[in-house]
């Protein structure tokens, strides 16, 4: 059994890729990736191709590995959870329960806790109606946990497991185990140069962007008026290296917000036609994605995150279009 391994699921995406990278350059390892998809031939650590919901394949890992860290970055995201909502059960709570019961089992065998890092999603608010989300443009992590979604519920269900098993797990035993050290971030919506988006209920902005950048006519899903956070991808993966070095005794709470910038999406059409200016965007909002993005916050309360553990994002709204997302992304479609 080879001991002190780190595990990152979903490690095929960008989020994972970048994660990997840093970890490797840190001399951190060993290191596991798990997911459905290969990964590229050059990826630092070992490879298991599978489904992080395979009950059997994840007993084998645990043969095989003493985990002191788990990253678990696979998830069916929202639009695709809307879809099938009991496939995203599977994918974004059974499984996750699965991992969070292997963590329990190796905190109690190594004496020490496997800490377990965990994207979550603003997703998990649900916020009732426009009027609500105008008088409440900075939610705190605990206003308004009502998610509309099965994405949102699904991410909020394993925030309250993953609470669970670090203070609560076998309670009733003499004495208190060893537990795991469950610690979560709740992102805003995402974007990436590198990767194309995926048809998340966020990716308007970034769909604007690689739209543009190909030459292409893009017709936004949502209202012009319609703002929620967003985060430029690197920000993301120092967000979760952030708090995985914490000290555990400074963190106040197992779910922590986490912001960057904010904007509309006829601001985010400024951005994109500032860098694209012969770029096509229209509007054609979809009433049922529009009805999921307005239940989300203008904005979030990520004090928290900045007072226990330093949170600060690199990229605001200008470096991330003007050094981040414009260059890379003209870069990739160029290369096409």
């Amino acid at each position: 059994m080879q001991k002190d391994a780190i595990l990152i699921t979903g490690a095929a995406g960008e989020i994972g890729q970048a994660l990997l990278a840093q970890l490797a350059a840190a001399g951190k390892g060993p290191l596991v990736t798990l997911d459905l998809q290969e990964m590229p031939a050059e990826t630092p650590g070992t490879h298991v191709q599978g489904s992080v919901a395979d009950g059997a394949l994840l007993a084998r890992l645990e043969a095989d590995y003493e985990f002191e860290q788990i990253f678990h970055l696979a998830a069916l995201l929202s639009t695709s959870a809307e879809r099938k909502p009991a496939l995203a059960h599977e994918v974004n709570v059974d499984a996750s329960l699965l991992l969070l019961e292997l963590a329990a089992r190796q905190s109690a065998a190594r004496g020490g806790p496997v800490q377990f890092i965990f994207p979550s999603s603003i997703a998990v608010y649900g916020l009732p109606d426009l009027e609500t989300k105008a008088a409440h443009p900075r939610v705190h992590e605990a206003d308004f946990n009502d998610p509309t979604t099965m994405y949102g519920c699904n991410k909020l269900a394993v925030e309250k497991l993953g609470a669970y098993y670090s203070a609560h797990y076998e309670q009733l035993q003499p004495e208190a185990p060893v537990r795991p050290d469950f610690r979560s971030l709740r992102f805003p919506g995402l974007i990436s140069a590198h990767t194309a988006p995926t048809g998340g209920t966020s990716d308007y902005g970034p769909e604007m962007l690689h739209a543009a950048a190909q030459g292409q006519a893009y017709a936004c899903f949502v209202r012009p008026d319609t703002t929620i956070p967003f985060m430029a991808m690197p920000d993301a993966v120092r967000a979760l290296l952030g708090l995985a070095a914490a000290p555990a005794a400074a963190l106040s709470r197992r779910a922590y917000n986490v912001g960057s910038f904010s904007l509309s999406a006829e601001a985010f059409r400024g951005q994109v036609l500032a860098a694209f200016p012969g770029a096509e965007i229209s509007y054609a909002p979809n009433p049922r994605r529009q009805g999921i993005v307005d239940t989300w916050p203008v904005d979030v309360d990520d004090s928290a995150a900045r007072t226990d553990w330093g949170w600060a994002p690199e990229y605001d709204l200008a470096r991330s279009f003007d050094e981040y997302l414009v260059p890379h992304i003209r870069e990739r479609y160029q290369k096409q």
